[in-house]
């Protein structure tokens, strides 16, 4: 086993990541459809049993536990007649209408065999990616919390569709994970840890521990199992969200869970940045959908890019969409390449009469209120942050 990509300051080593985890407050666990489920037989009894009996066990020592359960259209499949997972949106949808009530009942079941509640929070894109439905889920989902419940969340695939959805449960663990200010991410796999590249590949050699993800160089070019829709490129992502918010991952082996939570070394542990971006940023970059485009001169590009500048009136040559103040828009460049993403502070129809014109002139025009950055430098974030979730 080895360690991969340079140490930085302020990076956590193994064993503190490790311990993190063990002394976690709040605790996000995901655990995907591979793990709980087979195309043959459907929801595996036996694992889901073994999981809420570790999770249970963890509630029960006084941590928050929240638990992000892919199964939904694994668990639908043979009580439909389906032999394998289907390729249409409309039979994924109607699998996880069927799966998802008898994988909720079987985990109320299970926890209500310990005394425990649970609480199903079914979310889209949507969710949270618009400002009310994400203060809402954080809303329910801390209640949920302080009343002694473990909230169980699942993408709502019945309704998602393509074009607006998470497609894999990894990137929604570690959204949740930020949202619900979590200690500590776990992500649950078929995979015992991460790999330098595919586990069957005779050269793939096992990974302890990561000190810096956005330095990480492995193959992931392989899929994954055809029961789940994630694989290891979705975990890595999953890790870079977590782990830029502060909060410490460790990748590990379904079977693995109780070693985890011991902070035994089994898997990978990602250590966090030093210094975790703002919430508001967190959000921007990974959970919200552009609503429209801000295209940019050569000199506001500079401005932007090089002196991490507000975007002013003065540097931007077109306006496309319709959006309001305080909506994400996304800032381009002269050759119409993404370069950031922020919070505009003027609504699209009052942006034209503004466009390439000075500030001061504007405000003695058209009244104080038009005095202000079009994007502050402080609510945005450039692509390399943003990662083609637009």
């Amino acid at each position: 086993m080895s360690e991969v990509a340079p140490d930085f300051d302020g990076a956590l080593t193994e064993e503190e990541v490790r311990r993190e985890v063990v002394d976690a407050r709040r605790l996000v666990v995901k655990v995907g459809s591979s793990s709980l489920s087979s195309q043959a037989h459907g929801l595996n009894v036996e694992r889901v049993g073994a999981l809420v009996q570790t999770l249970a066990d963890s509630h029960d020592e006084g941590h928050d536990v929240v638990l992000v359960s892919s199964g939904a259209i694994a668990a639908g499949l043979s009580p439909l007649g389906l032999r394998l997972r289907p390729r249409d949106l409309a039979h994924q949808q109607a699998a996880a209408a069927v799966g998802q009530g008898l994988l909720m009942q079987r985990y109320t079941e299970l926890f209500n065999q310990r005394g425990i509640l649970v609480g199903q929070v079914l979310l889209t894109v949507e969710d949270l990616t618009r400002k009310a439905s994400y203060t809402n889920a954080l809303r329910t989902l801390g209640t949920l919390l302080r009343m002694g419940a473990v909230p169980i969340i699942n993408e709502n695939d019945a309704v998602a569709t393509h074009e607006v959805r998470f497609g894999d449960n990894d990137r929604l663990a570690a959204l949740t994970a930020q949202l619900v200010r979590a200690d500590a991410l776990v992500l649950l796999s078929d995979v015992d840890a991460l790999y330098t590249a595919h586990p069957d590949e005779p050269d793939a050699e096992p990974i302890t521990f990561v000190p810096d993800v956005d330095q990480l160089e492995v193959d992931t070019s392989r899929v994954g199992s055809s029961v789940g829709t994630g694989g290891m490129t979705t975990k890595i992502q999953a890790a870079q969200i977590a782990t830029s918010a502060g909060i410490p991952v460790v990748l590990a082996r379904a079977e693995a869970i109780d070693q985890v939570l011991a902070g035994e070394q089994v898997g990978t542990a990602f250590s966090p940045i030093d210094r975790p971006r703002p919430r508001r940023l967190l959000w921007l970059a990974h959970a919200s959908v552009s609503r429209g485009e801000l295209h940019l001169d050569a000199g506001a590009v500079r401005a932007v890019t090089q002196r991490n500048a507000s975007l002013l009136a003065a540097g931007i040559t077109k306006v496309v969409g319709d959006f309001v103040s305080g909506e994400p828009v996304d800032l381009i460049d002269t050759h119409g390449n993404p370069i950031a993403r922020g919070l505009v502070n003027f609504d699209a129809a009052d942006l034209p009469q503004m466009l390439g014109r000075n500030t001061h002139d504007l405000a003695a025009e058209l009244g104080v209120q038009y005095e202000r950055e079009v994007v502050h430098r402080d609510a945005m974030v450039p692509l390399n942050h943003v990662g083609g979730l637009a």
